[in-house]
């Protein structure tokens, strides 16, 4: 019963939310902006709480699985690998998110088998800085430090970026969701809780952490290919910026990480926040960050999602 609540409730928001192009005009208004914003940092958002939240591995690579969704999107389009049509095309989207998840498992395949907590933390960072280089220094195929032009001429509306952020926000969640619902995601669980105690069950420790990281990886490749359409120019100073890595885990931290709703919560707020800080203090917006991941810590350390079940049990 509680399930086909929450279900209703879904579909019903969901709807709103499809139809809010067609009340307000998409290109003009900041809050349909505002509202495509928040999207993408829940769908890259859900991807770090499925390796973090409920796996328990710290990931600080986030930042290269994204710019290498962007640069995948950017390259295909340009260099005509797959020969298929590139505005929001399905293929170079999925393509988008492979890439990204085949180097999480490639390298998590080394990390994951040999390092724990903060060393596998340091490890992921280290990635995200190698594959910065690796752009860098890529020369035209990469487009450098400059990076990759794609032609903007095909900008119509702010529409298709606005439902495809929807929808990616909404699979990126569902994926979470029915994945920790599954046997899958009571290993993932157990193993965050002890790891120890899940092997000694005959848990697989190393695929299962895999599997979280490579699943997480294609999240955040399927909103770096939707960032790469939006900014129509993919360089290594706006699509591998460590932002990447933090803005999510700011989100999923005050949200709640391990829950579901969390990561939405904390990406809607952190967006808002953002955006005022931007706007009124754009100086103080790094120490307006840093206050608040202090006083979440300090005072809810289960995040927003947390205080709300406080109130609801007194």
């Amino acid at each position: 019963m509680k399930d086909q609540r929450a279900l209703i409730v879904t579909i019903v928001i969901t709807a709103a939310f499809a139809c809010v192009p067609f009340v307000i005009n998409t290109e003009t208004s900041y809050f349909v902006y505002f509202l495509f914003l928040s999207f993408t940092y829940i769908t890259i958002t859900q991807g770090w709480n499925l390796v973090a939240g409920y796996t328990g591995q710290i990931s600080l690579g986030q930042h290269a699985f994204f710019g290498l969704g962007a640069y995948t999107t950017a390259m295909n389009w340009i260099y005509d690998i797959t020969k298929t049509g590139y505005y929001f095309d399905p293929v170079t989207m999925l393509l988008s998110g492979i890439v990204p998840a085949i180097v999480a498992i490639a390298i998590g395949i080394p990390l994951l088998s040999k390092l724990r907590g903060d060393y596998f933390a340091l490890g992921t960072l280290g990635l995200g800085e190698i594959i910065r280089v690796y752009f860098i220094k890529g020369g035209t195929y990469t487009g450098g430090p400059i990076g990759l032009l794609i032609p903007s001429k095909v900008y119509t509306s702010m529409r298709p970026y606005y439902w495809t952020g929807l929808f990616l926000a909404l699979f990126a969640t569902a994926v979470v969701y029915f994945l920790t619902r599954s046997r899958i995601g009571l290993a993932l669980t157990a193993i965050r809780e002890d790891e120890t105690a899940a092997a000694a069950n005959g848990i697989n420790i190393l695929k299962y952490k895999i599997f979280a990281f490579s699943v997480g990886a294609f999240l955040t490749g399927l909103g770096g290919s939707l960032t790469a359409y939006y900014l129509f120019h993919i360089s290594p100073e706006s699509v591998l910026l460590l932002k990447w890595t933090l803005y999510p885990i700011l989100m999923c931290v005050i949200g709640g990480s391990g829950t579901i709703t969390g990561p939405i919560i904390g990406a809607v707020f952190m967006t808002a926040v953002f955006s005022i800080a931007n706007i009124y203090l754009p100086e103080m917006h790094p120490i307006l960050s840093g206050l608040l991941i202090i006083l979440v810590m300090k005072f809810m350390p289960k995040g927003l999602v947390g205080l709300r079940e406080k109130f609801r049990s007194r």
